[in-house]
């Protein structure tokens, strides 16, 4: 009973002598917090993958825009591919002269031979392009025999816009002349400018309708 109680004895004094040799833990110091420029600065840090992402975002957003403008603008513009007016001279040239003949020749009245030019309408004109012909000479046929009027009209410059298959857009520059041989008659001079369209029928280029601009 005495040997177990020391060594009961024994290990209470060993405990205690272990106890005092190891050192009481430290206390850890509080971390001090960050200041206000420190944390703005590693939010900042953080935020920088963001920054470059939506970077890039907007690059491919405004790449993406400028594709899509040009492919609206390309498809705009297909029919201008298939303008030849700029590249087949030879029927470009076809239709500029075809169309100096034809406005030349239905343009033109004498009141001695009112007949030429509506063959010259039959042979020229088309389409709305008839009609048209006849509203703008029937004040001119009206007078002609009173007045004994005669209309020149001759084509100084003339320009091929478009070329499209057998339909073509041409603007023209015209001197007229309105003379009365009647005793006491006179003579007017003017400019003309005005667009036809015309198109390719029986073999050949006809008018099909004239723009004069008005509105």
């Amino acid at each position: 009973m005495s040997t177990t109680r020391h060594m009961v004895n024994r290990q209470r004094r060993l405990a205690a002598v272990k106890a005092r040799e190891t050192p009481a833990p430290t206390p850890r110091a509080p971390r001090p917090r960050p200041k206000p420029r420190e944390k703005a600065a590693r939010t900042a840090r953080r935020s920088v993958p963001w920054i470059a992402l939506l970077a890039l975002l907007a690059v491919l957003a405004a790449a993406f825009a400028v594709f899509a403008h040009i492919r609206a603008e390309g498809e705009r513009d297909l029919p201008a591919l298939r303008n030849t007016a700029l590249t087949d001279t030879a029927r470009t040239s076809e239709v500029k002269g075809t169309v100096g003949q034809a406005v030349d020749a239905v343009f033109s009245y004498d009141h001695t031979d009112p007949g030429r030019t509506d063959k010259a309408a039959d042979k020229y004109l088309t389409g709305k392009a008839v009609g048209q012909h006849r509203e703008m000479l029937a004040q001119v046929r009206a007078r002609g025999d009173r007045q004994k009027l005669v209309l020149s009209t001759t084509v100084t410059h003339s320009g091929v816009e478009v070329i499209d298959g057998g339909r073509a857009r041409v603007l023209v520059f015209a001197d007229q002349s309105n003379t009365s041989t009647a005793k006491g008659g006179s003579a007017t001079h003017a400019a003309a400018m005005f667009a036809v369209d015309v198109a390719h029928r029986g073999g050949s280029w006809r008018i099909a309708n004239i723009d004069t601009f008005s509105r």
